[in-house]
């Protein structure tokens, strides 16, 4: 095997280690393939349970708001489960872009893999030491962005659309408040709880767009790695 160097004498790959540099980025665009379709299950567990929520609150106009409430529960639930599952598809999408951007583009573009600039040994430094590339909170943040801010508006205007027109039109915000009413708990404390949860969701999306903005003008991510 040739031991060619450059000018800083750094060895240069040869051809057997850029075709196993290949093989990996397959592997890596494989396995981001895998969790990406895991995402797309948890999404479709939240879309399906709230439909069947939907059906239940709406299916007469004495029937109670309750199920829509409860059905927020398993949103959380379903929305921390992809959260997580996120985390791991950051880490094999974020190797895939590293060597497109590093390996591929330079290759492509002039022919030069540019191995002075390190950036393979930030690669292996992810291969040695794995970890997760960002937090679970920027990924609940990032999967609410993506898809569950539309299910949760869906629900809470489900919801109020629910208290607003049934088992008739609503007169004033007082008969709301009373057909809020679950067992010892008031109305006004339900709505309350409501309108907290969407506020919450919202400030960790708006959280997670501002890290994002914040880490693409540094360059890198805040994890330290350069990637993710």
């Amino acid at each position: 095997m040739t031991t060619e160097k450059d000018d800083t004498g750094r060895k240069a790959l040869d051809s057997a280690e850029i075709g196993a540099l290949a093989h990996l980025y397959r592997a890596e665009v494989y396995r981001s393939t895998i969790w990406r379709t895991r995402l797309d299950t948890t999404t479709n567990w939240a879309v399906v349970t709230l439909g069947i929520a939907l059906s239940i609150t709406f299916a007469s106009p004495d029937a109670s708001a309750l199920p829509l409430v409860l059905v927020g529960v398993l949103l959380m639930f379903f929305l921390l489960v992809e959260a997580r599952r996120y985390r791991f598809f950051n880490v094999w999408r974020a190797r895939c872009r590293w060597m497109e951007t590093h390996f591929y583009a330079p290759m492509l573009h002039d022919g030069d893999l540019h191995l002075e600039e390190n950036w393979q040994k930030t690669l292996a430094e992810d291969y040695w030491h794995p970890k997760y590339h960002v937090s679970l909170l920027i990924s609940v943040g990032r999967r609410i962005r993506s898809t569950y801010l539309w299910i949760l508006l869906i629900q809470a205007l489900a919801y109020l659309s629910k208290l607003v027109v049934h088992p008739v039109a609503a007169t004033s915000v007082s008969d709301v408040f009373e057909r809020a009413n679950v067992g010892p708990v008031p109305g006004w404390v339900m709505v309350t709880l409501g309108v907290l949860y969407i506020a919450v969701s919202l400030v960790v999306a708006g959280w997670s767009i501002a890290y994002d903005r914040e880490r693409a003008a540094r360059g890198r991510r805040a994890s330290g790695s350069g990637m993710g």
